[in-house]
């Protein structure tokens, strides 16, 4: 999915099959969903990471994040950058009810 949102300026023909395919998957996986059983205590974790190199494609550094409750993958984003980061970091939220 972020290779697919990064090169949506300029879509080539297998970027839009590319697309076709995570749609159909995104449409036969709607019965799928999260379920919070209710007094539980809830992990969130979030990691970032910049890629200071640049990707091949366009140079520009590439920054990230993955968003992860009780250790399950929930949401990543990836953000091309028109500036090279000069750090990393890690960040661990614990919550609870």
């Amino acid at each position: 999915m972020g290779q697919v949102e990064r090169l949506q300026a300029a879509p080539k023909v297998y970027h839009i099959i590319s697309i076709k395919i995570i749609l159909r998957y995104l449409k036969d996986t709607t019965e799928y969903g999260f379920w919070y059983p209710k007094g539980n205590d809830r992990i969130i974790q979030v990691y970032t990471d910049a890629y200071w190199v640049g990707s091949v494609d366009d140079r520009k550094s590439t920054s990230g994040a993955t968003f992860y409750l009780d250790g399950f993958l929930v949401s990543s984003l990836s953000i091309d950058q028109s500036s090279i980061p000069l750090s990393t970091m890690e960040v661990e939220y614990i919550t609870s009810q």
